[in-house]
């Protein structure tokens, strides 16, 4: 591979389209994204409003707090902060400019508000679709797919927007089928860093910002502190403790942006700060550094392409897996060497399930990036998972394939019982 190249061109662009920024969790904010257009295109603050949501977004929603609110959680507070105050131009930091004097009009526009959310009629994993009034005006708009992915937008009888629907998490990205380990080491090994380093260095220092807050602060089950405290602090404990630290802060609303990988923040944190932490510990320069988590990045969003981005299955083992991927080739790791390490990490514990984002998410980062970690030190001792060992088959992107399979197909009756359990509590 070399510069120029098709395949090149590709995982540029992949990168520059999977790592976004992002304050808050990114599911409510799409909800607040939403609410904003609709209250931009209504011409003033509606009267009532009727959301309807996939049940993935319900339980992506239900237990975050929604930073720049005051504390407010949950699908009303998003939708209300992006009607009440949000900039629908900056995406998906659609509510990162909030005053902190807004916070009381929030709380209040919520109270007086007629607002009926109801679970979507669509199959889609990824739907928000919003209808706002006010007098004799309505806005419709509708979001599927990915958070940023609009699809329409209605002023009373008069179409503003209209795309067709597709049942594809990739809707209008880059073919992620031109992914393999192969060729992401290959193109680790020989990316112009210039065309990374605006992308990969801005999610570097973004999530180590929030990963040091959540160390310095009290922010959820302050799972990274009890990693240091108990486990030490060698640079795998730190790397653990660093990543699950930013989740820690980012599930209990610190107002601190992310760089998301595969539209998550936790997945962006995961597969960038180990690696960070890695190379600070060993004094690994600028170049290597940004090599590194463009790889555990690429590695992530490959299995990440075959689950889709939201599903029953913890999108956090897929970026601990590139943690590991990320740390091995910090160390020298060849392509062979990363392979491994992926398979290992995949064995170890894949199927872990995701129930929401919440505190505990954290915890769940801790141990994909302790399994990712691990994945490389069996490679180091000539140890490994073979073809035949549950879903591992022969070939790295073929297991990563059964991955996907798995959390895709295997999990959709879990997600539907994880959810139902979760409106139970």
């Amino acid at each position: 591979m070399k510069k120029g190249d098709t395949l090149y061109t590709q995982y540029v662009n992949i990168l520059k389209e999977e790592l976004r920024p992002a304050m808050g969790c990114t599911e409510p904010i799409a909800l607040a994204l939403a609410g904003a257009k609709a209250r931009q295109t209504l011409g003033r603050l509606p009267e009532w409003a009727e959301l309807q949501v996939s049940g993935n977004i319900i339980k992506n929603v239900k237990s975050v707090v929604v930073p720049n609110t005051g504390g407010l959680h949950g699908m009303e507070a998003a939708v209300c902060a992006g009607i009440v105050a949000g900039d629908p131009d900056r995406e998906l930091q659609v509510i990162s400019g909030i005053p902190r004097e807004c916070h009381g009009e929030i709380r209040e526009y919520m109270r007086r508000l007629r607002l009926e959310i109801r679970p979507a009629s669509s199959e889609l994993v990824f739907d928000i679709d919003l209808t706002v009034g006010a007098g004799a005006d309505t806005v419709r708009i509708r979001i599927v797919n990915h958070h940023t992915n609009l699809v329409l937008l209605q002023k009373n009888d008069e179409i503003l927007l209209q795309r067709e629907i597709v049942d594809s998490a990739e809707d209008a990205l880059t073919d992620k089928s031109c992914l393999s380990v192969a060729d992401i080491v290959a193109f680790a090994d020989c990316v112009d860093p210039e065309d990374i380093r605006e992308t990969v260095g801005r999610q570097i220092q973004a999530n180590m910002e929030i990963a040091r807050a959540g160390l310095e602060g009290d922010w959820g089950a302050n799972v990274g502190r009890v990693i240091l405290h108990h486990q030490g602090a060698s640079p795998e404990k730190k790397a653990a403790a660093w990543a699950a630290a930013g989740s820690d802060a980012r599930m209990s609303g610190c107002e601190k942006p992310v760089v998301i990988v595969s539209g998550s923040g936790n997945q962006g944190i995961t597969a960038s700060v180990p690696v960070a932490v890695f190379a600070r510990e060993m004094g690994v320069d600028e170049e290597k550094l940004l090599r590194a988590v463009a790889l555990s990045d690429l590695v992530t969003i490959h299995q990440k392409a075959g689950i889709g981005r939201l599903s029953a299955y913890c999108g956090a083992i897929s970026a601990g897996c590139g943690a590991g991927a990320g740390i091995a080739y910090l160390l020298g790791g060849d392509a062979e060497a990363i392979a491994h390490t992926v398979v290992n990490a995949i064995s170890i514990l894949s199927g872990t399930i995701c129930d929401g984002a919440k505190p505990s998410c954290a915890a769940k980062i801790a141990s994909a990036v302790d399994a990712g970690i691990l994945g490389y030190q069996m490679f180091l001792d000539r140890q490994q998972f073979y073809g035949g060992d549950g879903i591992v088959t022969k070939g790295v992107d073929n297991t990563v394939h059964n991955v996907g399979r798995l959390a895709r197909e295997g999990m959709r009756e879990t997600d539907k019982t994880i959810l139902e359990i979760m409106m139970e509590s």
